[in-house]
């Protein structure tokens, strides 16, 4: 018979004191993004005054289930985390590499934990002090540049940073703890009652919450169970990332550049540690494989022509570096959730890697969704009656669609773009057989993008009005 198992209370000696809700104190110069609530309350005053603490059930222990985990650990939530295999998790970090940490959410962190956040910026490696932007793949030319830091310094925000995935998903799940993270504990179905929601794991044991929030990828078992099984849109193109021991000369005044083929494209970023990661893309059809020569030289194949910044970085590689994914998205849907329960992260909206904002997205989901739960937490369980929680995470969903949409839209855009980009007329034949002279749309269109891509990297890091 399964076991039916209760939250026990979370340790309340972490929690940092904090000024009354509604007065945003400043971290470090930075502008504290979540208003909380005040003081901490001990076991014994919630017993006297008969509440009963906010039960948070999270499905996912990637990034947005250990953010959210954690920022529920800090209000005193009684919080638990059901991750199916935290070494997949770690060997998923591997296989897809670094993780670009925009302005936006990395003030988030900070505001939700100060020493975690600094853990994590020391462990990366600051790329929005450097150029950034487009490259044309086989010259190597400049096609715009991206300015992530004039947006920050005038936001007082921290800088735009990359960190390997398992880095930060160490640093999560030590912050998070053991009490709360449970490994081997897959989710999958959940009960909706009047007053709570019943989660049951793969070995089938019970447990119940007040509300269970779906951080479980692409893949997630409680968007199923929400919605039906729905099939993920591949998205044309497959990835091979690459990570070598090898520092170019331009490290210092270069962050990361995306190198644009038709239809391939190549992302180069320094990581620090003399290290730099890099991402080819190739339009292909999915769960291509099997290639005798290898990847490296499959890579070499495809990109050989281009400039030399892109072929060295494959040549430095050693074929046992290099890895293959496929890249798959979803659809943006208006519902998010039903009842108790709702859905973040990749598990409601899984973007393309082009703009490198899916870890973002999830993060500032996270914050979205604790400020929501700690308006009903402050006035609720008292008497030990349950709080109204339904409204907050319906008012979550709808403050985040759109900024979501946005993005995701984004980031479909820019992945149809490289599929037809053709930056040169060709001349097969003819007097001017052989000759190559730049398309005149590329000129628009780099006009295009210098007037609009400032707008956005500034909306981008500005977190669209979240602080």
């Amino acid at each position: 018979m399964a076991s039916v198992q209760s939250f026990s209370s979370c340790d309340l000696s972490c929690m940092r004191t904090r000024e009354p809700w509604g007065k945003p104190r400043r971290i470090r110069g930075r502008r504290c993004l979540i208003r909380c609530q005040s003081g901490k309350i001990s076991d014994s005053e919630e017993e006297k005054h008969g509440k009963v603490k906010l039960r948070v059930l999270i499905a996912g222990g990637g990034i947005g289930g250990l953010v959210l985990a954690l920022a529920a650990k800090q209000r005193g939530y009684d919080v638990k985390v059901f991750e199916k295999d935290l070494s997949a998790v770690r060997g998923e970090g591997m296989h897809r590499g670094p993780i670009q940490l925009l302005s936006s959410a990395l003030a988030v962190l900070e505001a939700i934990d100060e020493k975690v956040a600094k853990q994590i910026i020391e462990a990366g490696c600051v790329t929005g002090n450097r150029t950034n932007g487009i490259a044309d793949g086989l010259t190597g030319e400049w096609f715009t540049k991206f300015d992530l830091l004039t947006p920050a310094l005038k936001k007082g925000l921290p800088l735009t940073t990359v960190i390997y995935r398992m880095t930060l998903q160490d640093i999560l799940v030590n912050a998070v703890g053991p009490n709360i993270l449970r490994n081997k504990s897959k989710v999958v179905d959940f009960m909706q009652e009047p007053n709570k929601v019943r989660v049951v794991l793969e070995n089938g044991q019970h447990f119940d919450g007040d509300i269970l929030i779906g951080a479980d990828g692409i893949w997630s078992e409680v968007r199923s169970k929400l919605f039906g099984k729905q099939e993920a849109s591949y998205s044309g193109f497959t990835c091979y990332s690459g990570l070598t021991s090898y520092v170019p000369h331009y490290i210092d005044t270069i962050g990361y550049r995306v190198f644009l083929g038709f239809n391939q494209y190549f992302v180069a970023s320094d990581v620090g540690n003399g290290k730099m990661q890099w991402y080819a893309f190739h339009g292909e059809p999915p769960s291509c494989t099997g290639f005798p020569e290898g990847k490296k030289e499959r890579l070499l194949g495809l990109f050989g022509k281009w400039c030399s910044e892109v072929t060295t970085l494959i040549s430095e590689t050693p074929e046992q570096m290099i890895l293959q994914r496929d890249i798959y998205d979803r659809d943006i849907i208006n519902t998010w959730g039903h009842g108790r329960v709702t859905l973040l992260g990749d598990a409601i909206h899984p973007m393309q890697p082009n703009l490198g904002q899916g870890g973002c997205m999830a993060i500032e989901d996270c914050y979205q969704l604790i400020l929501e739960l700690d308006k009903v937490a402050k006035h609720c369980f008292d008497d030990g009656k349950p709080c109204e929680v339904v409204s907050a995470l319906r008012r979550y969903e709808k403050k985040r669609i759109s900024r979501v949409k946005i993005v995701h839209t984004a980031s479909r855009m820019a992945s149809k773009v490289v599929a037809n980009y053709k930056p040169y007329i060709e001349f097969k034949s003819g007097p001017l057989s052989n000759v190559v002279v730049t398309h005149p749309g590329i000129h628009v269109a780099r006009a295009v993008l210098q007037l609009i891509f400032p707008h956005f990297i500034d909306w981008m890091i500005g977190g669209h009005g979240l602080w």
